[in-house]
């Protein structure tokens, strides 16, 4: 497996794609990256077109299992971030 592009790579890609200087593109990601942020916190959804769904859902309170000692505890319910991949993004991986 290939190693995760890093922030500054993907910047660099993003300012070629783009035809700008990495200056505007940073800006452009972090844009993004905030706003998608603020909509997820906020119970909303994200949809990336190509690439996929990004959302918040509930866990509801259970019991789990230390495995150190197999001990029950109780989990208070808590929120998770998720995304399901677009068929798109599936395909080209696959094809």
């Amino acid at each position: 497996m290939a190693k995760p592009m890093t922030k500054t790579q993907l910047v660099a890609a993003l300012a070629e794609e783009m035809g700008s200087d990495k200056k505007t593109a940073t800006s452009a990601l972090d844009s993004m990256i905030e706003i998608i942020t603020k909509e997820v916190s906020n119970g909303g959804a994200v949809t990336l077109p190509g690439v996929g769904k990004i959302y918040c859902r509930e866990r509801p309170a259970r019991m789990v299992r230390n495995p150190a000692t197999g001990e029950q505890i109780h989990k208070d319910a808590d929120k998770v971030v998720k995304m399901t991949i677009a068929k798109a993004l599936k395909d080209s991986v696959n094809g």
